[in-house]
């Protein structure tokens, strides 16, 4: 699906990130974690074609990434969603600019309401909203297009712990549903553990390690010693030390 290969970008002669090199398969997940200014998220946008790289060659499905993909969906930290369109049409746009008809859109847009539970929010506006109902408005509005590669930059590091849970959730279920390939950025040690089949250790623009995480989806992951004992290798990774906190300053 993914393939990077001696991945670097500069901004201003600036290096951000270096040689970076990963492999991500059809229908997995890689969770991206590092603190602030490590350059994950600028290795988000590049792997969503809104920056090109200084050197390096990125393929998806083995074709090089020139430009925006029309299969790649992209979740942002602040929703993104138009503050002047409602619910439904946040989710109808879209398809609209890409000539769909409105008796197939009005289908497709309520099928993707109900599925997320937000079929009753229709007709609000954003500014009505819960940041979890919000989320699931940009999810949706993603999901929508029928992507085959889903990248979110720190989608849920606005909501509160709850919310947050149920929307890892909700991505969770809708990855092994429908076999959606992932990537996410992330500062939060127990949100990459839980949705990262593998997750990438990022220190000052180089991935310092990759970890395979068997226990990637299993029922109850947040109760099982396991997933703590994999928090703590990453935290270790990260050079934290017990009480340490990531920072992520935007």
């Amino acid at each position: 699906m993914i393939k990077v290969n001696d991945l670097s970008f500069a901004y201003e002669k600036e290096k951000v990130l270096k040689n970076i090199n990963f492999e991500l398969e059809k229908g997995e997940s890689l969770a991206i974690i590092g603190s602030s200014g490590c350059g994950k998220t600028t290795l988000l946008y590049l792997l969503a074609g809104l920056e090109k790289s200084t050197r390096g060659k990125i393929l998806i499905n083995s074709q090089p990434l020139t430009e925006i993909r029309a299969k790649s969906g992209v979740i942002l930290q602040d929703y993104g969603l138009f503050p002047w369109k409602s619910v439904y049409h946040n989710l109808a746009l879209g398809l609209k600019i890409r000539g769909i008809n409105k008796n197939k859109i009005k289908t497709k847009v309520n099928f993707v309401l109900k599925k997320l539970k937000i079929f009753k929010f229709k007709d609000k506006y954003p500014a009505e909203l819960s940041g979890g109902q919000k989320q699931r408005v940009a999810v949706g509005r993603s999901l929508i297009l029928e992507p085959d590669l889903l990248l979110m930059d720190e989608p849920f590091s606005a909501l509160d712990a709850l919310t947050r849970e149920e929307m890892q959730n909700l991505i969770l279920k809708i990855h092994q549903q429908e076999d959606l390939t992932f990537v996410l950025v992330t500062h939060d040690i127990r949100e990459a553990a839980f949705l990262g089949k593998k997750i990438a250790v990022i220190k000052a623009g180089k991935i310092v390690k990759i970890l395979e995480n068997p226990y990637f989806g299993e029922k109850n992951l947040r109760e099982k010693q396991e997933f703590f004992n994999l928090q703590k290798k990453l935290r270790h990774l990260m050079g934290l030390k017990s009480g340490d906190e990531i920072r992520d300053e935007k």
